[in-house]
């Protein structure tokens, strides 16, 4: 899903990002599945609790207007973060932990493919 990029976000949040990929040791299940039961793919975000499943975010100092979907979740042990899905390990551990700017473009239903 992507959005038009003069869609402006309804809300502003910083969070810690960091980046995972499928594999094993990375997750708590299946390494390509997410939370909702989706295939992991790019555009894909695993969050902590705050942000519900369905919410679209952007990163814009990192991704510009590129819009990404929370469908899986963090390990109950993180508090406001975001882990972005790359499918390249060198792409992930390159992209290493920030604090970052957060644009919520729409907020989830907490459901699914809402």
């Amino acid at each position: 899903w992507t959005a038009n990029a003069a869609q402006p976000a309804v809300d502003v949040m910083y969070m810690t990002l960091s980046a995972y990929n499928s594999m094993e040791n990375q997750t708590d299940g299946s390494p390509y599945a997410t939370a909702i039961g989706s295939l992991t793919r790019d555009g894909i975000v695993a969050a902590s609790p705050n942000l519900p499943i369905g919410t679209r975010v952007r990163f814009p100092d990192q991704f510009g207007d590129k819009v990404f979907r929370v469908e899986d979740r963090m390990n109950t042990r993180y508090h406001n973060n975001i882990d972005i899905w790359m499918e390249d390990y060198k792409d992930a551990v390159k992209f290493g932990r920030r604090y970052a700017k957060i644009e919520i473009v729409s907020w989830g239903k907490g459901r699914g493919r809402d």
